[in-house]
């Protein structure tokens, strides 16, 4: 054999392997990535814009040729925000649907309802929920993309120590996400000098937070109001501020409220309010040199053509940034091996996201610094970069 015919035949069989691969990673099926969120109910303005990134996303990467040679399929389930519901749902996308990870899970119920459930399956979960407790301590298949309702309460208290505010109040509902940030607001306090004087709760079915503000209205000193809450209720919170005239007291929210939903909700009462936010919420505002400006640039463009220029929020953010971790971690993996994604997605150096940049690590399964937040305030019924 000559040197050329033996490079046509290296070459053919170069060609030949690359079919074969191809062939038997297109036998192993779709990809499947499994998620249940509060698509409808009352926490509906987190899961619906995560379901709607979740499908945009898949549909783009499928496009654009899929992951390690194979396409990928969303399976979603709609949980309504239900912990039962979603317990069920966990279970179905393990037992029954094959999925090779969970990215769901809109809220800190739902969450740590499935925390057992996928720890003994042993399958990669990155939730969309907020509370510390989903990592705080660390479980071994657990990870999280927002910020930590702790994070939000620092980044609250520390834009009051600057405006030289120290008497705080703190006002919440009764579920485990306002539970575990009305928590870490009076643990944080003496930290950061300052001083929690009130500290009132409302069900999750009140219409009404009179009684609460009036309480909080009527305390000596009081300088900041520290919101702990997302939904319904923080829109109502906001209107009833207003009408009660307690404009001299600074309102803040935790992250809970990052979307036009809220502002719309709160008809006017959420103007001057600040809020710690993902730079996705602000994207147009960032500066030309911040490496999360393209990224949320990108997102917003693709997310708003896709749903008939519906505004982003943070939630939609959060699906963003978990599914492009997880398929980031299969293509270092090389497949969809659960322990060898596991340990990539652990492995998650400068990623840059909507939320923010991950470093993660085995002591750090969030992976975002405080920085990484964007204090914000609500002017002419939008959002105002601060800092």
């Amino acid at each position: 054999m000559n040197k050329r015919n033996f490079l046509r035949t290296a070459a053919a069989l170069v060609a030949l392997g690359a079919l074969g691969i191809a062939g038997a990673q297109a036998q192993q099926g779709p990809i499947k990535i499994g998620s249940f969120l509060a698509v409808t109910g009352p926490a509906s303005f987190l899961g619906d814009p995560e379901a709607k990134t979740l499908r945009l996303y898949v549909d783009m990467v499928n496009k654009a040729g899929g992951v390690n040679g194979r396409q990928l399929q969303a399976v979603i389930y709609d949980s309504a925000g239900d912990a039962r519901q979603a317990v069920t749902f966990a279970r179905r996308l393990i037992e029954e649907d094959k999925v090779d990870i969970i990215v769901g899970g809109s809220t800190t119920g739902e969450t740590m309802a499935v925390v057992p459930v996928v720890e003994e399956a042993q399958i990669p979960f990155i939730s969309l929920a907020g509370a510390n407790v989903i990592v705080e301590p660390v479980k071994k298949w657990v990870f999280k993309m927002p910020h930590s309702d702790r994070m939000a309460v620092e980044k609250i208290y520390e834009d009051m120590k600057k405006n030289g505010k120290t008497k705080a109040a703190v006002l919440g509902g009764s579920g485990g996400f306002d539970q575990s940030c009305r928590k870490e607001a009076k643990d944080l306090a003496s930290r950061y000098g300052i001083t929690v004087i009130a500290d009132e709760t409302y069900a999750p079915t009140d219409t009404d937070m009179t009684v609460q503000l009036t309480k909080i209205k009527n305390t000596p000193g009081v300088e900041g109001i520290v919101g702990c809450g997302f939904g319904a209720p923080t829109a109502i919170t906001a209107r009833n501020y207003r009408q009660l005239g307690m404009q001299n007291i600074q309102f803040y929210f935790n992250h809970g409220v990052g979307s036009q939903q809220f502002i719309d909700g709160a008809g006017g009462g959420a103007e001057g309010m600040r809020v710690p936010v993902a730079a996705l919420l602000v994207a147009n505002q960032l500066a030309g040199n911040d490496p999360q400006k393209k990224v949320a640039e990108d997102y917003t463009r693709a997310y708003r053509a896709a749903n008939n220029n519906e505004a982003v929020s943070t939630f939609g953010g959060h699906m963003y940034d978990g599914f492009m971790i997880a398929i980031e971690a299969m293509k270092r993996a090389g497949g969809t091996d659960k322990a060898k994604v596991r340990d990539e997605i652990e492995k998650t150096k400068g990623f840059v996201g909507a939320d923010g940049i991950y470093n993660m690590s085995a002591t750090d399964h969030m992976g975002l610094t405080l920085d990484s937040f964007k204090m914000v305030e609500v002017r002419n019924n939008t959002w105002k970069l601060l800092y």
